[in-house]
């Protein structure tokens, strides 16, 4: 009879450690897609982010870094246009200059 209490003992703790495998089991598979839905949430929560500050930069009427670079470049070119021929015209006038003080003093005829 001992033997037998025994092993019923034995039986139902091996009972309990297969449920409470079964329970770590289902356990982890409810953590895995909690963890799935969680990384799905973050994904959708980026992606709306990123649509509405998208939506911002168009309601601002931003413009994007690489057209602002050209525009800089464009300005840049104007600027040592500009000066180049500011010096130009400076050179032009000093030599009218000379020209007419020339004129002024020869003799009339």
């Amino acid at each position: 009879m001992a033997r037998q209490g025994e092993r019923a003992q034995q039986e139902g703790s091996m009972a309990g450690e297969g449920g409470r495998a079964k329970f770590m089991d289902d356990l982890a598979g409810v953590a895995g897609g909690a963890f799935s839905v969680l990384a799905g949430l973050r994904n959708e929560a980026e992606a709306m982010a990123k649509s509405q500050a998208e939506a911002v930069v168009r309601r601002l009427d931003l413009v994007k870094r690489e057209e602002l670079d050209a525009a800089m470049e464009v300005a840049r070119r104007a600027r040592e246009q500009a000066e180049a021929l500011e010096a130009r015209v400076a050179a032009l006038e000093h030599r009218l200059a000379e020209l007419e003080a020339g004129a002024e003093s020869s003799p009339e005829s």
